[in-house]
């Protein structure tokens, strides 16, 4: 996404792993150090089998560890030597991270909250759009297509009547409504005839 100039705030999915708390990652040499200034080096690449995400292993010697003050509650009971994974693309996650934490990212997050997942809400919950019973894309262009007018339809006849006090008022949102629906049956006919017809 930034290759092609968009920029984008995306938190981090289950799969994501950083690095442990308290321990230090050193870029140049890619290696972590612990809180009591040990090294912990890069070992291998590998392929999760759980997640089939591709990640980093670090492991130290069990030798480092021994007579470590701090070493039941980083190592726990059972292990001899610390080793843990983190995410191959660390440092784009990192990146990603930032934005997403600052002030714009914040900002973005509420205009999302607040704009696009009630829409989201509505034609899932209330319109039927939990799954889209066509195939290809362009039969599905259609019906987003139909569930976007409905769903501006429903939208503006809320916000008018509540500003309808008239009768003059009233009879002005009938002509509306009739003129919606005819440039809705002629929209409709451009998207049937014209499948190629992208929504914008």
């Amino acid at each position: 996404m930034e290759r092609k100039g968009l920029e984008s705030f995306i938190p981090p999915h289950g799969t994501y792993k950083g690095g442990p708390e308290g321990f230090i990652y050193n870029e140049n040499h890619d290696h972590y150090v612990c809180p009591e200034g040990h090294i912990i080096p890069f070992k291998k690449v590998f392929l999760d089998y759980r997640t089939q995400t591709k990640k980093k292993e670090y492991r130290n010697s069990s030798k480092v560890c021994k007579g470590c003050p701090i070493a039941l509650q980083c190592l726990g009971k059972s292990a001899k030597e610390k080793k843990f994974s983190v995410t191959y693309y660390r440092a784009e996650y990192q990146h990603n991270n930032t934005r997403v934490n600052s002030k714009r990212g914040r900002y973005m997050k509420g205009k999302r909250q607040s704009t696009v997942e009630p829409v989201f809400g509505t034609l899932t919950q209330f319109m039927g759009l939990r799954k889209i019973n066509t195939i290809g894309i362009e039969q599905a262009n259609k019906v987003m297509h139909l569930s976007a007018m409905a769903y501006n339809l429903k939208k503006y006849l809320k916000f008018t009547q509540k500003r309808v006090k008239s009768e003059a008022g009233m009879l002005a949102l009938i002509n509306f409504i009739k003129m919606a629906c005819r440039e809705a049956n002629r929209l409709l006919l451009r998207v049937f005839k014209n499948p190629e017809i992208v929504m914008l």
